[in-house]
């Protein structure tokens, strides 16, 4: 296949050299602009006779016209059908093997992670149509499946014992409860499965809620205002600092940056724009403004440095404990504030991609405390699957010309190459314990950079305090992070 593409980047440079519709358009107005000036020839006119002379002369020149359109788009589809072809040729349907379809056995969890992607991507009213038919499709299932089965029983029935009607009747009032049960919660009274997996509507609600929250803080970002996020961080922060995450010091960080640029010396007149804007958008320097981040030719500007020390000064000192070191950065950054490019702290104030990447970090601290992953699952699963489907089909095509079969339904018969960050379950043995971590027992970076095991690291700890067994450095078990391979 990868022979065959700079034949198809060939192929598709002529498609868009070809199939274009400018000359069909062209010839469109030009039909358009006759009949127009017939339309007011014949308005124009007093003697009832003239219109039919006028629409008779009209005739031949429409009639051209339509066959030029007509030929403007038969070569447009000859050029896409022949791309067609090209495609057809580089990439031939290879028919998948059907003998075991995993995707069936599992239809609410291909439901679920569907309405998850859509949700993920912003598309919030088609994931709401999507999740609204599933349950309906479950519940007529699931109806289905309880009219079988009571139509089983009552074939069986002779209805001569009274106390069988008895017994019947009890047996259809449980039926019926399993059913308004699995209505409610969207899933079939005969699959524990359908329940976990399918959405109910207070669940589907509430994450649509929490999307558009995430969505919302991320245009604001985008925008360079930090309030919306700044104020999402602090009041999760206890969460936020259970898993060891530096998000609100390094939100409150950038918005320190930022004020402090927000005015410069020597301005050019788009930077006075930006500046206009930034000041209107922080409002007193409650949030994070819009402007290019540029510095002026002098450094950083007076306004913009008194706005960054209030802000310090408010928000800095509960961060001291953990990150004096760079909060002592900060300030020594603005001693050089006349001369921020040529000083050693020009990139402390560098935020070309900062916006950027602290917008990706959100996203995944607003994620994690939902107990979702950062990316969509199904989009991950898909892009493997499609990195592994090659493969997969040349190893069938070998092991049925050697009349053999692949019996492992549930693990791949060979390895695959994915890249590095689709790479979940490295394997971290603790240098102490010789022991393999676990979720109960996760691996933990310390200050120094070394890493051991939880229960390694709370075996070797006095108090609070704890010396790293490889180095002689020191430090206390809250700044410990627990890291993901």
């Amino acid at each position: 296949m990868a022979d065959n593409m700079p034949t198809l980047r060939k192929d598709l440079s002529a498609v868009a050299r070809k199939a274009r519709l400018t000359s069909a358009v062209n010839d469109v107005d030009s039909i358009i602009a006759q009949l127009l000036e017939a339309r007011e020839s014949i308005a124009a006119e007093r003697d009832p006779h003239a219109a039919s002379l006028i629409l008779t002369k009209l005739q031949n020149p429409i009639k051209e016209g339509f066959e030029t359109v007509n030929n403007d788009l038969k070569a447009v589809s000859r050029t896409q059908k022949e791309f067609g072809k090209a495609l057809d040729r580089s990439f031939p349907v290879t028919p998948l093997p059907t003998e075991y379809d995993v995707i069936q056995k599992h239809l609410a969890l291909i439901n679920r992670a569907i309405a998850m992607h859509l949700l993920r991507e912003g598309h919030f009213g088609v994931s709401r149509v999507f999740m609204d038919e599933a349950r309906d499709m479950a519940s007529m299932a699931a109806n289905v499946a309880v009219d079988t089965k009571y139509n089983e029983y009552d074939d069986g029935d002779d209805g001569d014992d009274g106390d069988d009607g008895e017994e019947d009747d009890e047996k259809d009032e449980d039926e019926d409860g399993r059913e308004d049960t699995a209505m409610a919660t969207g899933g079939g009274p005969l699959s524990g499965s359908y329940e976990a997996a399918n959405f109910t509507q207070v669940e589907s609600r509430n994450l649509q809620d929490k999307f558009q929250r995430l969505y919302s803080i991320l245009q604001e970002i985008k925008t360079h205002n930090l309030g919306p996020a700044i104020e999402w961080s602090r009041a999760n922060s206890d969460a936020l600092e259970e898993r060891g995450s530096n998000l609100e010091f390094e939100l409150c960080k950038l918005q320190f940056i930022w004020l402090a640029k927000s005015q410069s010396h020597d301005l050019s007149p788009d930077d006075s724009e930006d500046d206009d804007e930034m000041e209107r958008a922080t409002g007193g320097g409650g949030g994070g403004g819009s402007g290019s981040g540029r510095f002026g030719a002098a450094g950083l500007g007076g306004i913009g440095m008194s706005e960054a020390f209030g802000y310090a000064r408010d928000n800095f000192d509960r961060f001291r404990e953990r990150h004096l070191a760079e909060i002592e950065r900060l300030a020594a950054a603005l001693v050089f504030a006349s001369n921020i490019r040529a000083s050693p702290y020009a990139t402390v104030f560098e935020t070309a991609t900062a916006f950027e990447d602290l917008a990706a970090a959100f996203t995944r601290e607003f994620c994690s405390l939902l107990g979702l992953s950062a990316e969509s699952p199904l989009y991950v699963a898909a892009t493997a699957g499609t990195i592994a489907l090659p493969r997969l089909i040349k190893f069938i095509g070998a092991t049925r010309s050697k009349r053999t079969e692949w019996t492992s339904a549930n693990e791949m018969a060979f390895e695959t190459p994915l890249p590095a960050s689709m790479t979940y379950h490295s394997i971290f043995v603790c240098p102490v314990s010789k022991e393999q971590t676990t979720r109960e027992n996760p691996p933990m970076r310390l200050p120094c950079g070394h890493v051991l095991a939880n229960d390694s690291l709370r075996n070797l700890a006095k108090g609070s305090k704890f010396k790293c067994p490889y180095c002689p450095a020191e430090g206390q078990i809250r700044d410990a992070q627990q890291i993901y391979f």
